[in-house]
């Protein structure tokens, strides 16, 4: 395909990269453009709609983060095969069935945002074109299970250096996303356990480890964290915990429960933590705090890291260190499973790594996040009387809880009305009533907001909105 035809409105909200990406998924869920069809590249797009190159990239980006199409290295981009795509597309002519539209908003306050336009592109284009640039046939072949020796060494360094993780690269191993690497854990772990999860927790690990056949059991929380005496009347074997920055309350565990964790783990044989540093990377207050596998003297941390937040959710690529008697079981009974990332990718985020490129740009990001934080605070002062802001110097999103007798609901629908969609803490909910709730605490309707993938500007304009809807 060498041109893409579409009417560009530049008098609507919608920026210009949400309307080529929608005009080109629609046409792709339609059947317009078939499976394996070679789309333009970006320069000639641009080019063609007389429009910036990185509009054209962004729009990109999303449609290769939501699986529409894959990038082939110096080949270009292709739309990807979608088993039953007929499903969930746009309805053909010859079945007239109502169509179902997806509700637009003008702001989306998802916690699961990414600033994809300040994705450093030249870098990496950069990186992937002198990795690329000799006939190298090993960068082709099945690497080792584990993942690239290099590229699992550059990993131990950062955290050695920025979580005061002390690791070897035997350790690591490396997967595509954190679904994978639960899923795998879930492998070298085996059946008959059962594990704690936070409540609220981060849903998807435990909708994944529930699914593949572990018996769960949701532990409240309190001002700390996870609640270590619930835990012990859990009778959980493992605990899933983010603490951090806890997802989605924001709590930053203090040292006093981290140790209280690993006292319960020591206690027991065979109790494992598995600590999900999700995204550590960003702290606005203070210096960052130290990862709970930091203070494991006896082996009984599982940790989880991932560079979707860090870097780019496309890039797939996730971690997990195992202490070593999981270590041994996993290269006993699980070492034959291949790796899920390609090699090239390795090497581009290894050199990104090394080079001090990944450096660069996670101070970059800190900044423009906690521009986009203040900013967001500063415009819900008028909130003052009816919530206060909790979870906040961290992470990618904060929390407002009211006191003023409204309910999530009813929130959430003014919200909406307006052209904003926020999101409830109840969504994240996965057991009973808690400690904190039966305090009375966990009753005030509680909104999570996110403001990565919003511009200063619009949070400014979207927190306009919800101060004159809310009180």
């Amino acid at each position: 395909m060498n041109e893409l035809t579409m009417n560009l409105a530049t008098n609507v909200k919608m920026p210009l990269y949400e309307q080529i990406y929608q005009y080109i998924k629609a046409d792709i869920q339609c059947g317009k453009i078939p499976c394996g069809e070679k789309l333009p590249s970006t320069r000639a797009l641009a080019k063609h709609l007389a429009v910036s190159r990185s509009t054209v990239e962004l729009s990109y980006e999303q449609l290769l983060s939501e699986g529409y199409i894959e990038s082939v290295p110096c080949r270009g981009f292709f739309v990807a095969q979608i088993e039953e795509l007929h499903r969930i597309g746009p309805v053909g002519r010859r079945a007239r069935a109502p169509e179902v539209k997806k509700e637009e908003y003008r702001y989306d306050f998802t916690p699961h945002g990414v600033d994809l336009k300040s994705f450093p592109y030249n870098v990496w284009r950069r990186l992937s074109k002198d990795i690329l640039q000799d006939d190298k046939t090993e960068l082709f072949r099945l690497g080792d299970s584990k993942g690239e020796y290099e590229f699992r060494e550059a990993i131990a360094g950062y955290l050695y250096e920025a979580r005061g993780v002390s690791l070897t690269p035997e350790q690591i191993i490396v997967g595509a996303g954190s679904d994978y690497m639960l899923m795998l854990l879930g492998i070298v772990l085996g059946t008959g356990i059962k594990i704690a999860f936070e409540d609220p927790a981060y849903k998807q690990a435990y909708r994944l480890m529930k699914h593949i056949g572990y018996e769960t059991v949701p532990v409240p929380m309190d001002g700390n964290g996870m609640s270590v005496s619930a835990l012990k009347g859990s009778g959980a074997q493992a605990a899933y915990v983010t603490p951090s920055h806890q997802y989605p309350t924001g709590i930053v565990m203090p040292v006093k429960r981290r140790m209280e964790l690993l006292r319960w783990a020591e206690e027991g044989e065979g109790r494992y933590i598995i600590e999900d540093d999700y995204d550590s990377e960003f702290r606005y207050k203070g210096k960052p705090i130290p990862a709970l596998k930091g203070y494991d003297r006896n082996e009984k941390v599982i940790y989880l890291g991932t560079f979707s937040k860090s870097i780019a959710p496309a890039i797939r690529l996730s971690y997990m260190a195992l202490p070593e008697p999981l270590m041994e079981k996993y290269d006993r009974s699980s070492r034959f499973i291949s790796s899920s990332v390609s090699k090239v990718d390795q090497h581009i985020v290894s050199r990104f790594i090394r080079d001090g490129h990944y450096e660069r740009h996670l101070n970059k990001m800190r900044a423009l996040y906690k521009g986009r934080h203040d900013a967001l605070i500063d415009a819900l002062k008028p909130l003052a009387a009816h919530c206060r802001i909790s979870g906040e110097h961290a992470g990618v999103h904060l929390l407002i809880n009211f006191h003023d007798g409204k309910t999530e609901a009813e929130l959430i629908e003014r919200a909406k009305d307006k052209g904003v969609l926020v999101y409830g803490l109840s969504d994240y909910r996965i057991g009973g009533s808690t400690g904190q709730e039966a305090k009375g605490k966990m009753q005030e309707a509680t909104i999570v907001l996110g403001y990565a993938g919003l511009t200063e500007e619009q949070i400014k304009e979207a927190a306009e909105i919800l101060v004159s809807c809310w009180t």
